[in-house]
């Protein structure tokens, strides 16, 4: 059994067809982190934490249900978000489809004031890489369980993605995006305390350009912060994860005076500035 749960975490990772344990679960069901290692042949193939022990479903509440207010206000939130087609901030959320450990490297540049490279810092990539097969795990569970169907099925409303059979069959509740972006800031502000602030607003950003994009519901986004510190929190305990985050540490500490920093794109980071400063529609 656990053998096969990694075999089918390491299929998502790679972006190949995951097959369905149940007729309502549809194929493409994890969550699109696609693998991008910098070092192929030492990908981490085990996640941190031992199969069940983080039970995500039963630490996450459930989406909206029908009718609700809740949903109203999702509906609301995706409907009026659908305005911000062609705007700063709609480009940044178009950037931000990009997942994996190297480009999220990359999106939290302007939060650390210099770009980190991921060819110099294997220790770190190799934490976040690995950390990634834990979040294929805490967020296929909660999808699978509840198959909430993303906002954009069944309208024609623009999408900073484009529509394809694969994302309408994949599974909204929580965003896997925003799982992952929000852990890895939870990681990176442990690693980077001194720039802690920035980090966690630029993973918020994140999570919230699910929303601009038009690929996840509001409720989607704030259930995957919640799986996200979930999972961190859960990765806390573990020895071997500690252990890693130490190294890391020390080797972005000593990355930083090893050479002239290659300071982050100042038009990206004067759209996050904007993105920050206000609130979606």
């Amino acid at each position: 059994m656990r053998r096969s749960i990694l075999v089918l975490a390491v299929l998502a990772l790679a972006g190949a067809p995951v097959p369905a344990a149940r007729a309502r679960e549809a194929p493409e069901a994890a969550p699109p982190v696609a693998a991008d290692p910098v070092r192929p042949e030492a990908r981490a193939r085990v996640p941190y934490l031992a199969d069940g022990a983080l039970d995500t479903v039963a630490v996450l509440p459930p989406p909206p249900r029908p009718g609700s207010e809740a949903e109203a206000a999702d509906r609301a939130a995706y409907a009026a978000t659908r305005a911000l087609e062609g705007t700063s901030r709609w480009r940044l959320a178009t950037a931000d489809v990009a997942s994996g450990a190297a480009r999220l490297l990359d999106d939290f540049s302007c939060a650390v004031g210099r770009r980190l490279d991921p060819a110099r810092l294997p220790a770190l990539m190799s934490l976040l890489e690995r950390a990634r097969l834990d979040v294929v795990a805490a967020v296929r569970r909660p999808k699978e369980h509840y198959a909430r169907v993303r906002p954009h099925v069944g309208n024609a409303a623009p999408l900073c993605v484009a529509r394809s059979v694969r994302l309408a069959r994949s599974w909204s509740y929580p965003s896997g995006h925003t799982t992952e972006g929000w852990a890895f800031a939870l990681i990176l502000a442990a690693i980077l305390p001194d720039h802690a602030t920035a980090i966690l607003r630029r993973g918020r950003i994140y999570g919230e350009s699910r929303i601009v994009c038009g690929v996840h519901w509001r409720s989607d986004v704030e259930a995957g912060r919640s799986n996200g510190a979930a999972l961190f929190a859960a990765l806390l305990g573990n020895a071997a994860f500690r252990a890693d985050l130490d190294r890391a540490r020390g080797e972005v500490a000593g990355s930083a005076g090893a050479g002239p920093a290659t300071p982050p794109d100042p038009e990206v980071c004067a759209m996050e500035d904007e993105a920050a400063a206000g609130p979606l529609p």
